[in-house]
């Protein structure tokens, strides 16, 4: 996510005055609801490399008194972007950490034979064998423990980090139970390391680092709650509006059990660091006014107006200056005139926002649209990360911009291969089997070879095992087919149907490489070939494995390459959500209404996908099918317009527009 997209999307809004963090008199505003120090960056990588820097500067301390700096950490996604930073600044010379010891605070239990999946694996591979820690400075929990001696081997653990001092840096991520380190809900504050059992949600959420939820290992080690905050400094990090919810319950709520991470509330020296996305939901940035005056404008007028009519449950029309005064915006009622003009104003906003003419209307008043009406038809691209996400998440829309006459074209950015099924793999090749000559072989591509091969790689594959090229291949080819029917059942042209099958996907398993050269030239030659007047691009970035989000960076990394073209300054970017999660209303600024009939087209354009139907590999911790979800996300979105007294309509799918910057 870049700056940009941040800026716009979080904004919090001003206060009267220009406070920062570290400003006693925001820190007192802010502590009435914010029970933990609490630092908000612009993204995950500005926040991981201010803690890495904190960290660097205690590990130098320490080690100027010639003491050693103990650090614990777990293998999540918060503590390993900054050990990612750690290890920059050791290949700049600018840290060592020869005088650091290292313990890994939770392991999958029971284990056999080595895995990529293992917590010590990761630690190795992301952090350990990029700097200078001893070998016998670096401590794991042991997941291969025979079963009898697993309470020995926790109480060792305790002894060992009493034995040096006790632990001086500890960095956590937080899971989505609310857990710390393998510590789930109703863990006790006086908890040592321990063997536990996973709560199911954790394991839902492992699932697909092991292809399935059913190879999660069901019990683990943990450092206990006692353990971890007996720390002399803690750091919880997190990333993502995935996490905004939990992070409010553990930062603004009271301790408690049912959200391991509150305990946090109780140490001295804990902080939380967090990216503006997983602050969403913080009182200082969901709704800022309720801590002190604010500097008011448009944006934040509107998303101010329908968390009050949220709360008092009225249509946005029938809001009082009684209402506003009671819910802590009196200052928007003197500064701004009486609630009528307020409701009047917002009112209107929510209503130009809706639009059955998501390409412009040719020959319409265009000054209250979201959308210009010329040039009219116009050319369109449309980036899907994966080969489903344009018909989950605007699936109508594209349906519509097509029935009106538009170029439309859709660009699926990666080939979605590892999320089908072996079971599906051989299920195609049982066909093709069955319906050629098994005395033929003369197709070039070595089929009854491919066959055997397939054939007989589900039975021994594992969860640790990565698809073979071959086997990438046919499942690319079926996410392909699917993507096609899609589009032919929309209406779209074969021509204007466009496989990038970027290289960072590529690597046969969830983990993805970052993005690169070849990945950014692949959208940039198709967006300056098509040279389109509108693209829409994926913003849901609670993608659990970040494609979204990798996909989105290089659409913008494309753009600022292609700058200087005369022609980008007349295309217009929105940016649409569904498969994971949807744009909030005072956000949206385009919605497009769905009949009944819509919506049922929507779902049969969704089913071509079959592939991605009756139980996907990767649903995340929501259970149910992606048509459910973006059904349900669609009507939720349009009972909230019904709800602010606006037009009552079946479903609705919305859309952000992202500003572009032109300049260098």
């Amino acid at each position: 996510m870049t700056e940009g997209f941040d800026s716009k999307i979080f904004q919090p809004g001003r206060f009267k005055q220009s406070f920062q963090e570290d400003d006693p008199y925001f820190r007192s505003l802010t502590a009435k609801y914010e029970r933990i120090p609490t630092r908000i960056f612009g993204n995950a990588v500005e926040g991981s490399l201010g803690t890495a820097k904190e960290i660097a500067e205690v590990i130098r301390e320490k080690n100027k008194r010639g003491e050693l700096c103990v650090l614990a950490l777990s293998a999540e996604s918060g503590p390993l972007e900054v050990c990612r930073e750690l290890v920059l600044l050791h290949q700049r010379k600018e840290i060592s950490f020869r005088q650091v010891v290292f313990f890994a605070i939770m392991e999958y239990y029971p284990l056999d034979e080595p895995s990529p999946r293992w917590m010590k694996h990761v630690l190795q591979e992301k952090f350990l064998r990029y700097v200078d820690i001893p070998e016998e400075q670096i401590f794991f929990p042991d997941g291969t423990v025979e079963q009898n001696k697993v309470p020995s081997h926790c109480q060792e653990i305790e002894k060992k980090i009493n034995t040096f001092g006790g632990i001086d840096i500890l960095l956590l991520g937080l899971g989505r139970t609310g857990r710390i380190g393998f510590n789930e809900p109703g863990a006790s504050r006086k908890s040592l390391t321990r063997p536990v059992s996973l709560d199911d949600v954790t394991r839902t959420e492992k699932a697909s680092e092991f292809f399935g939820k059913e190879r999660v290992p069901r019990k683990a080690l943990t450092l206990g709650i006692q353990t971890l905050l007996a720390a002399r400094m803690i750091r919880l990090l997190v990333w993502g509006e995935e996490k905004a919810a939990l992070v409010k319950k553990a930062v603004e709520e009271r301790v408690g059990e049912e959200i391991p991470a509150s305990f946090l509330q109780e140490h001295p020296q804990a902080a939380v660091i967090l990216d503006m996305a997983s602050a969403a939901e913080l009182t200082r940035i969901s709704t800022p006014w309720l801590i002190d005056q604010m500097v008011w404008d448009d944006r934040l007028i509107r998303k101010a107006v329908v968390w009050l009519s949220r709360q008092v449950k009225k249509p946005v029309l029938k809001l009082t200056d009684r209402d506003y005064n009671d819910h802590g915006m009196e200052n928007l009622i003197t500064e701004k005139g009486v609630a009528y003009n307020i409701n009047i104003k917002v009112f209107n906003d929510l209503q130009h926002t809706i639009t059955g003419w998501p390409g412009g209307k040719p020959q319409a008043d265009d000054t209250n649209r979201p959308e210009r009406k010329t040039p009219f038809p116009k050319r369109i691209l449309i980036f899907s990360p994966h080969p489903d996400d344009d018909v989950i998440s605007m699936g109508g829309t594209m349906l519509r911009l097509v029935e009106q006459g538009h170029d439309v074209h859709v660009a699926y950015q990666c080939s979605g291969n590892v999320a089908v099924s072996d079971a599906d793999v051989l299920k195609y090749m049982d066909f093709i089997r069955d319906f050629i000559d098994p005395r033929e072989d003369d197709d070039g591509i070595g089929l009854h070879e491919i066959y055997r091969e397939i054939g007989s790689y589900p039975g021994r594959k594992n969860s640790e095992a990565l698809d073979p090229e071959v086997v990438r291949r046919v499942k690319t080819l079926i996410r392909a087919g699917e993507a096609k029917a899609a589009c032919r059942y929309v209406g779209l042209q074969a021509g204007n149907v466009h496989f990038l099958n970027m290289p960072f996907y590529e690597t046969g398993g969830t983990e993805k490489r970052p993005p690169g050269t070849e990945d950014i030239r692949l959208v940039t030659e198709l967006i300056a070939r098509i040279k389109p007047h509108q693209i829409y691009a994926a913003g849901d970035l609670s993608d659990p494995h970040g494609t979204h989000r990798i996909c989105l960076e290089t659409i913008f990394a494309s753009l600022r390459e292609l700058r200087e073209e005369e022609w980008l300054k007349d295309c217009w970017v929105w940016l649409y959500r569904g498969a994971w999660q949807e744009w909030e209303i005072h956000q949206i600024e385009m919605a497009v209404p769905l009949s009944p009939d819509e919506l049922l087209r929507k779902r049969t354009a969704i089913f071509k996908h079959q592939s991605q139907k009756d139980g996907a590999l990767f649903l995340g911790d929501d259970t149910r099918e992606f048509w459910q979800r973006a059904e349900g996300r669609n009507r939720g979105t349009a009972k909230a317009y019904d709800d602010l007294g606006l037009a009552e309509y079946e479903a609705v799918e919305a859309f952000v527009r992202y500003e572009l910057s032109l300049s260098p």
